[in-house]
């Protein structure tokens, strides 16, 4: 159900935009409208700038504070969202791109989007607490670290 809306966001959002091109042409006229697109388009790559080189920061913050980084990943990733709408001529974009840049309205939108949204967490170090197995102690006298003669692993030069 999920994956038939996207097919209709792509056919119904640009013919939208179209129609809002259009309105806005006829109320200010056609050089206008390019001059707003054009400066949405600068104000978008500009914002991402320097919005992204924040989240970025406060990406390592949290790295290094031990904290979730869910909050600043989602705000981030939003922020690229918003950035990327902003670049894309459009009015409908740009309105959808300039609320993401806020971020009540980035937590408003991960509350709505995050419960469809799976999360997993994986550990990649070793954990000093977990114990499978029995510990063997040994003394030196109980082992040999000569290799064994009879091993098939041992190279042979023969010649």
């Amino acid at each position: 159900m999920r994956n038939s809306l996207l097919p209709l966001i792509f056919v119904v959002l640009p013919a939208l935009e179209i129609a809002t091109f259009i309105a806005v042409g006829r109320s200010i006229g056609v050089l206008a409208t390019l001059g707003l697109v054009f400066l949405t388009s600068m104000a978008g790559i500009t914002l991402l700038r320097i919005q992204g080189l924040g989240v970025l920061e406060r990406l390592r913050k949290g790295a290094r504070a031990v904290e979730s980084p869910e909050k600043p990943l989602v705000h981030g990733a939003m922020i690229v969202i918003a950035g990327m709408l902003l670049v894309i001529p459009g009015f409908i974009t740009d309105a959808i791109g300039f609320l993401l840049f806020i971020p009540a309205v980035r937590d408003l939108a991960w509350s709505l989007a995050g419960r469809h949204i799976v999360r997993t967490s994986a550990n990649y170090g070793r954990s000093a607490s977990r114990n499978d197995g029995k510990t063997i102690d040994l003394d030196a006298g109980d082992y040999s670290s000569n290799p064994n003669p009879s091993s098939p692993w041992l190279r042979r030069d023969e010649d």
